[in-house]
């Protein structure tokens, strides 16, 4: 800026030349002046004028935007942020075949402690030992006093357990987020659950897995995202499954029972309403795998998919039907039953003297060992095989469930005459309680394997699985039928619901060799109604004794086919079953 004089020389001499005043012209250049400085001045607070209503009306368009944001959208809570890797913590439901709760999540809280934060490290000590009883007072202490910044206190707790830490009141116990899987029926179908346990876990985050059972076998579904939380659907129908629990657990205390399992499934199509195993446990809690001593021992053991017995006379229909199937005997045919039958060194015996010969059917509801085996050694090793294989008794259980992947059935190693001859009343092979139950299905449904599943959506069976026909089938009915009406399982015969089928005594191997002298395995392998089959229902207890007489009683009609009438006559009216009291319609045969 060129800054001009307020007395211009040339100007000034002009003036004295003319005798004008030159303070004039030095006020008229002042007056100049400072009218440039007002003019200038004034451009710049016209600036600053502008520049604040552009700035207010920007403010108040943003403010009135998001006020018009705020007013057209859907309020959303807020969502708390933190700066670590995420877990996706997800896990789907699993229901029964009616959509009810089997296993489900809960919104819970883990407890980690920054002794650098503590106001009162005693007193947080003293008080989480006494909220959590497992935990140790001093041990907490001696953790708190040293200098770490982060100790896990509980990975997983009650929402009961976090108030209570609340209300201690110390900053340095803080919680992170998890998600606990809870069963909210305890031990009620624990061993086909399962459990889950903490994969990949963080402060603000854990990873549920599987660990067993159906939590494992469908594991990738269940954290599938994919699957938008639908939840997978069993086939257990949980009041059916509850009354049979309680009743398999007052049977087994009746009979004094070690162990016991019982099975019920849908004849025609393999579908398994009802399975339980005792002793159990709750897999809220479940507890660790056994590192020593008898798998068997440890209530993670699942008898009915694990257990692998010889399940005695309950094999016997297996060569009744053979026999039939291949047409080498009728219902009526007469089997040579004089005894005791010699082979080599050994001797096969009857329970009682039957006489020279019975019939087929009476072979059966009879249950004649001698009976069983000279009609087995007639037909021959191979053929026996070839059918025990159509059945599925020979293979490993097609089972969801990853304990059943080891269920392959123990065969004799050298399938001789003799072999033959054991199996066939069901000693030196055994199966597990859902081999039995799969291959009663396919004998009295009208002759079509099943295999075994635990979901609604499982494949029913075709002709392509036809292993009998369907007059073996009716024959097999009224053979069964008679077993409890006239035979072994008269107790079994509940009123109203023609049951049928057949008892199984096995005396137990001895880990040492041989078998125990009174030590038995006692099945009841039964079916109802007999006239149109619908379930198959399979109870074995391990080493019963019936105390209530005079003497000890073990065999199966005496232990196992109470216990199984009682869980028939507890079941059938939950399952919309109605008795029917009229007499047993005669089975007709299907023409061919």
């Amino acid at each position: 800026m060129i800054r001009r004089p307020l007395r211009p020389l040339a100007r000034i001499l002009r003036a004295r030349i003319r005798g004008e005043d030159p303070d004039k012209i030095e006020a008229e250049a002042r007056a100049a002046r400072m009218r440039s400085l007002r003019a200038a001045e004034k451009r710049r607070a016209e600036l600053r004028l502008w520049f604040l209503a552009a700035v207010f009306l920007a403010a108040f368009f943003t403010v009135g935007g998001k006020m018009f944001v705020l007013a057209t959208t859907e309020a959303v809570e807020p969502v708390a942020s933190v700066n670590t890797s995420p877990i996706v913590n997800q896990r789907a439901d699993i229901v029964d075949r009616n959509g009810a709760i089997l296993a489900t999540n809960l919104a819970t809280a883990s407890l980690y402690a920054n002794p650098q934060e503590m106001i009162d490290r005693v007193a947080a000590a003293e008080g989480l030992a006494q909220i959590f009883p497992d935990l140790d007072a001093a041990d907490l202490l001696r953790q708190f006093s040293g200098t770490r910044k982060f100790i896990w206190v509980r990975r997983k707790m009650s929402p009961e357990q976090q108030q209570a830490v609340y209300d201690l009141g110390e900053p340095g116990l803080q919680f992170g987020p998890r998600e606990l899987r809870l069963y909210p029926n305890g031990a009620f179908a624990a061993h086909i659950l399962g459990g889950t346990s903490f994969g990949r876990e963080g402060v603000y985050a854990a990873e549920v897995i599987g660990t067993a059972g159906v939590e494992l076998a469908f594991d990738s579904y269940l954290r599938d995202p994919a699957n938008q939380g639908a939840p997978l659907r069993l086939s257990l129908d949980m009041p059916v499954q509850a009354a049979m629990e309680q009743v398999l657990a007052g049977g087994m205390a009746l009979m004094n029972a070690r162990a016991a399992t019982s099975v019920l499934m849908e004849v025609d199509t393999g579908r398994i309403v009802a399975m339980a195993s005792l002793p159990d446990f709750d897999p809220n809690h479940r507890p660790l795998p056994p590192t020593s001593g008898d798998p068997a021992d440890s209530p993670l053991f699942s008898r009915a998919v694990q257990g692998r017995y010889e399940l005695g006379s309950t094999f016997k229909i297996f060569v009744a039907a053979q026999a039939l199937e291949s047409g080498y005997a009728t219902p009526d045919t007469m089997i040579d039953t004089s005894g005791p039958l010699v082979w080599g060194r050994f001797r096969i015996r009857d329970f009682h003297d039957y006489g020279p010969s019975l019939s087929l059917r009476d072979v059966i509801v009879q249950s004649s060992n001698i009976g069983a085996a000279r009609l087995a050694a007639a037909m021959g090793a191979e053929a026996q095989q070839a059918f025990l294989a159509k059945l599925g008794l020979l293979d490993p259980l097609e089972l969801n469930l990853p304990e059943s992947t080891h269920s392959r059935p123990l065969t004799p190693p050298n399938w001789s005459e003799l072999s033959t001859m054991t199996v066939s009343y069901g000693h030196g092979i055994a199966v597990t309680p859902l081999h039995l139950a799969a291959a009663y299905s396919s004998l009295v449904n009208g002759g079509l394997r099943v295999r075994p599943s635990l979901l609604m959506d499982s494949p029913l069976p075709t002709e392509a699985d036809r292993v009998i026909s369907p007059q073996t089938s009716a024959s097999i009915r009224e053979m069964l039928r008679a077993v409890v009406s006239r035979g072994t399982a008269s107790l079994g015969d509940v009123e109203g619901y023609e049951v049928g089928g057949k008892t199984g005594t096995a005396d137990k191997p001895d880990p040492q060799g041989g078998y125990y002298d009174s030590r038995v395995i006692a099945t009841f392998a039964a079916a109802f109604p007999m006239s149109n089959p619908r379930y198959v229902l399979i109870v074995t207890l391990d080493e019963p004794e019936d105390t209530t007489g005079t003497e000890p009683r073990r065999t199966a009609g005496w232990t196992s086919v109470p216990v199984g009438a009682e869980i028939i006559r507890r079941i059938a009216p939950l399952m919309g079953m109605r008795p029917n009291y009229s007499e047993l319609a005669p089975v007709v045969l299907a023409s061919q």
